[in-house]
């Protein structure tokens, strides 16, 4: 079976494939982050339940990129639908949130110059803004008072670190 790639399930959100008879591969859409960091140095979270893992969540926004999006456009669509917020997004970083099994690529943006501009909450989102320091978001990262993800890290390392886009 070699060379071969014979797909398991193709879903909404994802495809499962079989490569070379041996590996499976999760095809997955790309996906942004943004931190957003107010005049006190918080960084703009959102606790939403996660039914994947049976708990809510403290994450720096995030979601996918639609298909023929930007990543940079959809990174102002989440923060939009999510916060209620717009901004000017720089480019931190990017990276494979798990290239062992899957080839989703997450976008790490900096929005600042924030400023109020409201699209509608995605139907199956129930979400609650909340602002934390980024020290203190690693914290409970760490500690585990906080459930989060690859993003969220991400997203508070450049916060504490000062390497956002006001650092660069």
């Amino acid at each position: 079976m070699s060379g071969d790639t014979r797909t398991i399930y193709d879903g909404h959100i994802l495809k499962l494939e079989l490569l070379e008879g041996k590996w499976e591969a999760v095809r997955h859409a790309d996906a942004v982050a943004i931190l957003a960091l107010n005049e006190a140095g918080e960084m703009l979270l959102v606790r939403q339940n996660r039914p994947v893992i049976a708990a809510h969540t403290l994450e720096a926004p995030a979601g996918l990129i639609d298909s023929g999006e930007t990543p940079e456009a959809a990174a102002r669509r989440e923060l939009q639908e999510e916060a209620g917020l717009d901004g000017d997004m720089t480019l931190l970083t990017r990276f494979y949130s798990s290239p062992g099994f899957c080839d989703e690529q997450l976008y790490v943006f900096q929005a600042t110059g924030l400023r109020e501009s409201k699209l509608p909450h995605d139907d199956d989102e129930d979400i609650e803004v909340v602002w934390m320091a980024p020290q203190a978001v690693l914290d409970g990262l760490r500690d585990g008072r906080i459930t989060g993800s690859a993003s969220t890290v991400s997203a508070a390392l450049y916060g504490v670190q000062g390497l956002g886009a006001r650092g660069q």
